[in-house]
């Protein structure tokens, strides 16, 4: 089971994550097995993965999907707002890729 293993960066709701560790207790009695937070998460995430085709799963997958693009185009109109100072006083502006371009005279 561990024997090709990569590293993984998850971020959860503190909801979700009590959620799991209630999971893990409840597994814990049930086994009398010592059943980690991580042992659960990998389960939960083999099991929705079998499940692939599942209308709740998609639709979970569909919802977070437009709140990480909700909070990007936040984070990227606040960051606007904080990089262009009220009077821009050099004639440079800036490429939709970042970099800068010389102001075109008219």
């Amino acid at each position: 089971m561990l024997e090709n293993r990569t590293k993984v960066l998850l971020i959860l709701s503190q909801d979700v994550l009590d959620q799991a560790r209630v999971v893990a207790g409840k597994a814990t009695i049930t086994l009398k097995l010592p059943v980690s937070l991580q042992i659960v998460l990998r389960a939960l995430i083999e099991e929705g993965l079998k499940r692939d085709d599942h209308p709740a799963l998609l639709a979970n997958v569909e919802g977070q999907a437009k709140a990480v693009r909700r909070l990007r185009s936040v984070s990227r109109q606040r960051g606007r707002a904080e990089a262009e100072p009220e009077g821009r006083r050099s004639g440079i502006s800036q490429r939709p890729n970042g970099r800068e371009q010389p102001k075109r005279l008219k």
